[in-house]
C-alpha cells in the first residue's frame, strides 16, 4: 500500500504531472502568474476542489450509473468550485476582482474532470483523496514556479514586497500574457529535456 501511495504521488508531481509531462490546464498558467499572492489563492482553490472532488466522485462511483457520470462529476466539481469562489469573494475580496472569472472556470478545468474519470471513478476514497491531493500540488508547483519568476522580474517584488535593488529594470513583458508564454515553455523544456524523468528515460530506452 505505502509503495502504491508513493507512486500515486510521484505520478502526480513529476512523472505525469499535469502540465509539463500532459500540457494540461494551462490556461490559467498563462492568465493568473503575474503575481505570486493570486497564483497562490488559485491554488490553494485547486487543491481543495480536486481532493473533494476526486474523494466525492469515488465515494459515490458505485451508486453512479455510467449513463450521467460525467454529468454527476461535473455538478460535483461545480459545487466545490462555487463554495471556494463564494469563501475568496467573501474573505478575500482583492484577490477575487484580480482573479475575475478564473476562479470559476476551475469548473472546466480538464485536470479535475481528467483525475475524477481516470482515477476517482474506479478506485476507493483513500487513494482517490490522495490522488486528487497530488495532483493539485502538481499543478500548484508548476504555477506558483512561474509566478515568483514572473513577479521578480516583472515588478521586483516578491508576494508584493519590493525585493530587487533601487534601479532595477523591470521587464515588462513578464507581466504579460506573452511572459507565461515564454515562462511555461522554458520550465516544461526544463522538466521534461534537462532534468531526468520518465519521458527522458523512455527515449534513453
Amino acid at each position: 500500500m505505502a509503495g502504491k501511495n508513493k507512486k500515486i504521488v510521484l505520478d502526480a508531481l513529476w512523472n505525469d504531472n499535469p502540465i509539463f509531462r500532459q500540457i494540461l490546464g494551462i490556461c490559467s498558467a498563462l492568465a493568473v502568474t503575474n503575481l505570486l499572492v493570486n497564483t497562490v489563492t488559485l491554488c490553494v482553490g485547486m487543491v481543495f476542489v480536486t481532493t473533494l472532488s476526486n474523494g466525492t466522485v469515488s465515494a459515490l462511483r458505485n451508486v453512479t450509473p455510467r449513463r450521467i457520470r460525467m454529468m454527476v462529476q461535473v455538478l460535483i466539481i461545480a459545487s466545490y468550485v462555487i463554495l471556494v469562489d463564494q469563501m475568496i469573494k467573501a474573505y478575500l475580496p482583492d484577490i477575487s476582482k484580480a482573479l475575475g472569472p478564473y476562479v470559476a472556470l476551475i469548473i472546466t478545468n480538464c485536470i479535475i474532470m481528467g483525475r475524477a474519470e481516470a482515477f476517482a471513478a474506479s478506485n476507493k476514497i483513500g487513494p482517490s483523496l490522495l490522488d486528487g491531493f497530488a495532483s493539485g500540488l502538481g499543478y500548484s508547483f508548476v504555477l506558483i514556479s512561474v509566478a515568483f519568476v514572473r513577479e521578480l522580474l516583472g515588478f521586483g517584488t516578491i508576494w508584493n514586497y519590493t525585493v530587487m535593488p533601487e534601479g532595477f529594470t523591470r521587464w515588462t513583458l513578464m507581466v504579460m500574457a506573452p511572459g507565461a508564454f515564454f515562462m511555461l515553455g522554458i520550465f516544461i523544456w526544463i522538466a521534461r529535456g534537462v532534468l531526468p524523468g520518465k519521458v527522458a528515460q523512455e527515449k534513453a530506452g
